[in-house]
Formats: structure tokens, sequence, C-alpha cells
């Protein structure tokens, strides 16, 4: 049986600064039709489409972006590759009318990633003893909670982003039940679920670290 992680310790292993997470941004509005046509015109290899889907869609996906990542430069950085991802899987796209979320969910996906990689601590089978000497004074502690962090960091990246948002925002944001509940809009108990699976599945991913 999985380990159910209680709030203190879920906020032991974490940092607000790299975890924060906020509500998905409205999307553009744009007529249901024309999104569809623009997605199987890109699909046909129609490069203005793909342009038009840019024009759109480039703006709610640098803001989607930039909520986790403060760089002007790096976020548009971000951004290029989210275009890029997309385009070459878009024929996966079964539902043209949910361009815009989908978007926004490789966007969101994507930030994580390069936070990630920005800010993971190096791993003790990265370094030797003879290439640090901080690594010889640094308390057997800190090197623990710096591995606990990254594989909690791991363990979220692999969460789906219903999960991120739970846990996200009860244990860094420290938003009350009843606030999420108004934020997301969904009934108090959907909120008490919510977060309850995504704790179950964090512990699931943590599995192997916690033994």
């Amino acid at each position: 049986m999985a380990t159910v992680l209680e709030p203190l310790e879920i906020e032991r292993l974490t940092s607000s600064a790299e975890f924060v997470a906020e509500l998905p941004l409205p999307l553009p509005e744009a007529p249901e039709s024309p999104i569809c046509a623009l997605v199987e015109a890109a699909k046909r290899g129609e490069e203005e489409a793909w342009e038009r889907v840019i024009e759109i869609y480039g703006q709610v996906v640098y803001d989607t972006i930039r909520r986790r990542i403060k760089s002007d430069a790096d976020a548009d950085e971000v951004r290029q590759e989210v275009f890029l991802q997309a385009l070459r899987k878009l024929p996966q796209l079964k539902e043209p009318q949910a361009l815009g979320s989908w978007l926004r969910r490789i966007a969101d996906r994507l930030a994580i990633n390069y936070v990630t990689r920005r800010h993971a601590a190096p791993s003790l089978s990265e370094r030797t003893w003879e290439e640090s000497s901080d690594v010889r004074r640094e308390p057997f502690a800190e090197v623990t909670r710096r591995e606990a962090q990254e594989a909690v960091r791991q363990g979220l990246e692999r969460l789906g982003p219903m999960d991120r948002e739970a846990l996200y925002a009860f244990y860094i944001e420290g938003k009350s039940l009843n606030e999420m509940s108004q934020e997301f809009a969904v009934p108090l108990g959907t909120v008490k679920r919510r977060l309850h699976v995504a704790r179950k599945r964090l512990a699931q991913q943590l599995a192997g670290f916690l033994d």
C-alpha cells in the first residue's frame, strides 16, 4: 500500500519558489469552425494555417509559460519549443476544437521541465568526492534533503495537471479547501477527493525513495 504523505512532510520536501502553480489562464475566444479548419489545414502541411494558429494562441501559450519562468528570453525559447512540438504532434490531436487547451498543456509541461532542469540539485552520482570539497563538509541531512526535493520534483512532473494543481494549491500556496473549491469551480467534496487522489499518486511515485 502506498504511503500517504502528510502536509508537513510535503512542505518539508518542497520549495514554494520552485513549485508554485497557478490556475489555468483563459483561452482566447475563437469560433470553433474556423479553428477546426485551421487545424485540418495545418495537418495537411499548409504553413499559413499554422502561422495563424501561432498568432491566435501565441500569447496565451507565452503567459502560461511566464507563470513558471520569469525570464522573457527563456520563456520565449520555451514558447518556440511548444509550437515546434505541437506541430510534430498535431496528427495526434483528435479533437481540433480542443486545440487551445492542448497547447496550454504542452506549454505547462515544457515549462515545468525547464524549471526542473534549471533548479534541480546535482545528484551525488554526478559528483565525486574529489570534484567538490563542499560535499565532504555538507551535513548528511542536507544531502538527503536535496535528494528528497529532486525526488519530489520528478514525482510531480509525472503527475497529471489536475493532480499538480491540487497539490500546489494546498501545500505550496496554502489555500484552504473552500478557497480551492471556489477557484476550481467544483464542489468541496470534489476538491477533497482530488487532493486525496493526488497525494496518493505522488506517494506512489515516491515509493522507491521512501522505502
